[in-house]
């Protein structure tokens, strides 16, 4: 089957290659990188067969809108536009009925399997018309792994991103709890083999997983994990999810938590932490840590029997 890739990063440049490796005649184009078949858009429109198939993996946000809106421009009736990005799945429903109005099916892919995908294939959720879905099933049979599982229609246009989105959610959570166990681990002297400890869960426990697996990979390149800030960016899908939540009143207080952890991370000063910092030096005299160093006031330290507010007197 002839497909063109738009977006040639890591994602779309291997599964542009697993494809190859299967048979199929792969038209890739990607703007910024010398690997690209092709020059423009354009000229990747007039490079494949009808009926048309184009797969789109560059950034969610604008840069897809822009990239389905140029696309929607150039091809013709009957052809199909997969968005195969991290998209929002409210755009989905958009640029499907823009794309309609000429006659070009949309499908959206919410795809998982990060640069592992290119040896072991991607796991693959789709939304859209079921024509539309089954006339990508060559490409989808080929970029899935090997077995039964990996892929599943999800529902109409939207269905794929959505699920994709709550994927990414419970990977947040599942993250953060090994972070938090190795944490809890390490900052204390009653388990002197840390890494061993996660590699012991490795068989014959609940919590094994690929993300187990990666976990001892790291502690096995890293055993402390010194080499590394303690810093971790969100996708954007972890918030998509807590809002998705909100707004079907759906309770979600893990994942949430995972979310906002990643945003902790990038606070070097906390503007939270000093006020409860001020508080518990102004009830108690607890230590405060200046930005100059540490204080050393303390529960027996001048000033530390401060006087209450006058509303609380009495």
């Amino acid at each position: 089957m002839q497909i063109g890739m738009v977006g040639l990063g890591k994602m779309g440049g291997n599964m542009a290659e697993r494809l190859r490796r299967a048979g199929h005649d792969v038209v890739g184009y990607d703007h910024h990188r010398e690997s690209s078949d092709v020059g423009s858009l354009k000229e990747l429109v007039e490079r494949l067969s009808p009926q048309r198939v184009i797969w789109v993996m560059v950034p969610a946000g604008e840069p897809t809108r822009k990239t389905v809106e140029e696309l929607g421009k150039l091809l013709s009736e009957g052809d199909l536009v997969v968005d195969g990005g991290n998209s929002h799945y409210l755009d989905d429903k958009k640029h499907a009925d823009e794309l309609a109005t000429k006659g070009i099916g949309f499908v959206d892919v919410g795809v998982s399997g990060g640069v592992w995908g290119l040896e072991n294939g991607y796991a693959l959720m789709a939304g859209g018309a079921p024509a539309d879905v089954g006339a990508l099933t060559p490409i989808f049979e080929a970029l899935k792994p090997e077995g039964e599982n990996g892929f599943v229609h999800a529902g109409s246009v939207g269905a794929g991103h959505f699920a994709k989105m709550v994927h990414n959610g419970i990977e947040y959570g599942i993250m953060q709890a090994f972070a938090e166990g190795w944490e809890l681990l390490e900052a204390t002297d009653v388990v002197t083999d840390v890494p061993g400890a996660f590699a012991s869960w490795r068989t014959g426990t609940v919590i094994r997983s690929w993300l187990l697996d990666l976990a001892v990979r790291a502690l096995e390149q890293d055993p402390d994990l010194s080499e590394l800030k303690g810093y971790a960016e969100d996708s954007g899908e972890g918030r998509w999810t807590v809002q998705a939540a909100v707004d079907h009143a759906v309770p979600l207080p893990a994942i949430t938590a995972a979310l906002y952890a990643r945003f902790s991370s990038r606070q070097e000063d906390s503007p939270a932490m000093k006020m409860v910092a001020a508080l518990r030096n102004q009830f108690g005299g607890h230590a405060v840590a200046s930005k100059e160093g540490q204080t050393s006031k303390g529960a027996d330290a001048p000033g530390a029997d401060v006087v209450p507010p006058a509303e609380a007197q009495g």
